[in-house]
């Protein structure tokens, strides 16, 4: 069949790579995708945010027999919903379910409602109040905008004036525009933190391998948030017996409690999660692949994707085995200079020969005159498979090294963190 996958980053181009290893899969449309994904797929300039354009261009194009929605913005827009009313099938949360990331304060109320672990909390839409909170609340304290912010909306504050001038951006300057109308501030929990997706069909849950992303722009965890600037896979001490707590206090309950709240999620559900002396708790929800995780959970994925992701439309995900090679992967993500903030953009690319089973996985590049230029603060993605977390990393660092453009930084430290965590 002939599928769409909605979505331009590098989660995008690792989602296209797997479906094209699917007998299942003839030709793959891309809406808006980048360079490195045009290559895989037939390019479409539509506005995917937009639920009735997307559905029209799929009435226009019958040979079409399936659609991924991958990006957070368009699965809380409901163009999920709009698809399926339209008779098409589709990948991904609809709009109630997708909520679960689309409000940071809903996601709170279910864990609190549904005793799933989490941190401490309270919300606010009122600035005064919840400047007056934070003159009295411990510190460290979190700041979470409540809606979608492009995975920066989230602010580690140390001290008070921190506090208060993280609330101001979000609630007043509106640094997040109407995602900060509503804050959540959080109790600040230490431990070391993983991400856990699993596929769910309302009904079976199938985690996949564990992975950690790295936030922060610069080594060391310095610098500001960003939408992930590396990852590595599997979690050094996510082991089978914290696996089984993840799976029986957290995701369960989760897809249990969507349920019984009238939103049954099917999709790729993203648990960000910290280790913390009481046990893991639920750092936040996504609704969808995270990036940059997926690109180092789906080069180790043996079951065909795209069965899976039928299997999940269907509701007969128990009748998948999903199966996964041994090993570790790595991805260095490659940035342009200034990223997170302001960055130039259409910087020429080259790129040099890179070692056989090196995977790019491009975000923000584009073709302009025939040349690869950069169109993001994150431009693409190393990842390298190996034995070991260790020989993946040198691997992927010593391909970052054949890449080059005016400004661009990444950083050196991807996959040591962890390392004298104790597996359990």
């Amino acid at each position: 069949m002939n599928v769409l996958v909605i979505g331009n980053g590098g989660r995008e181009h690792a989602v296209v790579q797997a479906l094209r290893k699917s007998p299942k899969v003839e030709k793959i449309y891309a809406m808006k995708g980048n360079a490195g994904i045009g290559e895989l797929a037939e390019l479409v300039d539509v506005d995917y945010c937009n639920p009735t354009v997307v559905a029209d261009w799929l009435d226009a194009h019958k040979d079409v027999g399936y659609t991924v929605v991958t990006p957070d913005d368009p699965l809380a827009l409901g163009v999920v919903d709009e698809l399926e009313a339209r008779g098409h099938r589709a990948f991904g949360p609809n709009k109630r379910a997708a909520i679960i990331e689309a409000s940071k304060a809903f996601s709170k109320e279910l864990m609190k409602k549904y005793g799933i672990p989490t941190a401490k909390y309270e919300t606010f839409s009122d600035y005064e109040t919840a400047k007056a909170y934070v003159e009295t609340c411990e510190i460290p304290v979190v700041l979470k905008a409540d809606g979608l912010a492009l995975g920066k909306g989230v602010l580690i504050c140390k001290t008070r004036e921190e506090a208060q001038d993280g609330l101001k951006e979000m609630m007043l300057d509106k640094k997040f525009g109407s995602a900060g109308n509503k804050v959540v501030v959080e109790e600040f929990l230490e431990g070391p933190e993983v991400s856990c997706l699993a596929f769910t069909d309302g009904k079976t849950i199938k985690p996949m391998i564990s992975s950690c992303d790295h936030k922060r722009a610069f080594d060391n965890d310095e610098g500001l948030n960003t939408g992930g600037m590396g990852t590595f896979s599997p979690a050094p001490f996510y082991g089978e017996k914290t696996a089984k707590e993840v799976l029986e206090k957290i995701m369960k309950p989760t897809v249990y409690a969507m349920n019984q709240e009238n939103r049954t999620f099917k999709g790729v559900l993203y648990f960000g999660l910290m280790k913390t002396k009481d046990g893991m708790k639920v750092i936040e929800y996504n609704s969808r692949f995270g990036d940059p995780e997926t690109q180092v959970i789906l080069p180790m994925l043996k079951t065909d994707l795209m069965e899976i992701f039928e299997a999940v439309t269907d509701e007969r995900l128990d009748q998948v085995d999903v199966e996964w090679h041994d090993g570790a992967c790595v991805c260095v993500v490659v940035a342009s200079g200034g990223y997170p903030e302001a960055y130039a953009k259409g910087k020429e690319m080259t790129i040099g020969a890179l070692d056989e089973d090196i995977v790019l996985c491009h975000a923000g590049t584009a073709m302009k005159d025939g040349k690869l230029v950069t169109s993001g603060g994150r431009v693409i993605g190393v990842c390298a498979k190996g034995e070991t977390i260790e020989q993946a990393r040198q691997k992927a660092y010593a391909n970052v090294e054949k890449i080059s453009f005016e400004g661009m930084y990444y950083r050196k430290d991807i996959g040591i963190k962890y390392r004298d965590v104790e597996r359990e």
